[in-house]
């Protein structure tokens, strides 16, 4: 009997929560890059939305889209240029498209150990819990009253949680006039196609972009997102491999960062947050994916506003529910106890430096621990 891809559709009020559960790590990171860099805003809320709205309809599960961590955060530090930026894209679109295509990458997911992935998954939700803190520690009032208000919605799991916190905290923010997330001038600009970086700039762009991204990209976009796909839906996750993730991400930020999008890759904790307020089929990614663009394509500076209402406290609340189910995931609970040595290596080093040498470390400790393991079997049978 033929396995089936995702499941229909549903249009109803779970999914349209369910599409808002990623904004705590999508908006900051986006908004970030759009007011401190002076990123225009249309390509880059186009290019997720074509993104979301792509992936909805071909995975048919609400598979997420995110802003690429490593790449925004050296954007906000190091001033890398538009082009730049589109460079760095391209480069891991093309890494991406190749891994995918040739099957290296299901090779690599096959051969990582489980409590190594654990770790990684562990270290990535702690690191994304402390962003989540340090987002509602702005307004710690918004933010509280906020994460009340979800934590009582997620026990009536049939009201949209997500809209519902967000529109709390959007009117708290307006009757403590407190301000929403700040954006400056640049982000009045609509300019689609960055100029052609020189030599110099697409050096700079693999080396302090694409480089420290691949390794984030490899782990949590791809082999974990896999991985929990299939651990949420079973069977009709089973067309959702890591080749195949590698070649969306691939082909997305090939295609759409030259034209101003941001560098873009699905993402475990993404799908975590939209699993977690609800969201089960493709409709939920196509709901955000329409909204993104709609918002891309309103007149003057409209978009920003309504995008600027939402305070970062409350987006903080939202980010921190799903940072803890993506560190507290069953593969961490199940694993025996020789391995956790292994899983407290891979996590610290991840929110330490980066997942790539947390990767690293993870896969020395777990060779250390089955050579003591097996060196311990011998000794017992002697």
């Amino acid at each position: 009997m033929p396995i089936k891809r995702g499941e229909s559709f549903a249009f109803d009020m779970r999914e349209v929560s369910g599409a808002l559960g990623d904004l705590g790590t999508l908006l900051p990171l986006t908004l970030a890059t759009i007011a401190v860099v002076g990123l225009a805003p249309m390509p880059v809320l186009l290019g997720f939305g074509i993104f979301y709205i792509a992936s909805g309809l071909y995975y048919r599960l609400p598979i997420p889209v995110q802003p690429m961590k490593a790449v925004a955060a050296v954007l906000l530090t190091a001033g890398i240029s538009p082009g730049g930026l589109a460079a760095s894209g391209v480069v891991i679109g093309l890494v991406l498209l190749l891994l995918g295509v040739t099957g290296w990458i299901s090779r690599l997911a096959r051969v990582l150990p489980q409590s190594v992935l654990a770790g990684l998954q562990l270290g990535l939700g702690l690191a994304l819990a402390l962003l989540s803190l340090k987002l509602m520690a702005t307004m710690p009032a918004i933010g509280a009253v906020t994460f009340l208000t979800l934590l009582g919605l997620l026990l009536m799991p049939l009201l949209p949680a997500a809209m519902i916190a967000l529109t709390v905290a959007i009117a708290l923010a307006r009757a403590l006039d407190v301000p929403g997330t700040v954006v400056g001038e640049t982000a009045s600009a609509f300019v689609v196609i960055p100029s052609m970086p020189s030599l110099a700039e697409i050096e700079r762009a693999i080396f302090e972009l694409a480089l420290p991204q691949l390794s984030l990209t490899l782990t949590n976009a791809v082999v974990l997102t896999a991985l929990l796909a299939h651990d949420y839906y079973g069977p009709r996750a089973a067309h959702v491999t890591s080749a195949r993730l590698s070649i969306t991400n691939g082909l997305a930020n090939l295609l759409l960062t030259p034209f101003g999008a941001l560098p873009m890759c699905h993402g475990a904790g993404g799908l975590i947050a939209h699993h977690r307020f609800g969201a089960r089929t493709g409709a939920a990614p196509i709901f955000l994916g329409v909204a993104l663009v709609v918002l891309a394509l309103l007149p003057g500076g409209l978009t920003m506003t309504l995008l600027a209402a939402i305070p970062a406290a409350g987006l903080g609340a939202l980010l921190f529910f799903s940072s803890s189910e993506l560190a507290l995931t069953k593969r961490l609970f199940d694993c025996k106890p020789s391995c956790w040595p292994v899983i407290a290596t891979t996590a610290a080093i991840t929110v330490w430096i980066n997942p790539l040498w947390g990767l690293f470390a993870g896969i020395g400790c777990e060779a250390v621990r089955v050579a003591l393991v097996r060196a311990a079997q011998r000794k017992l049978q002697s």
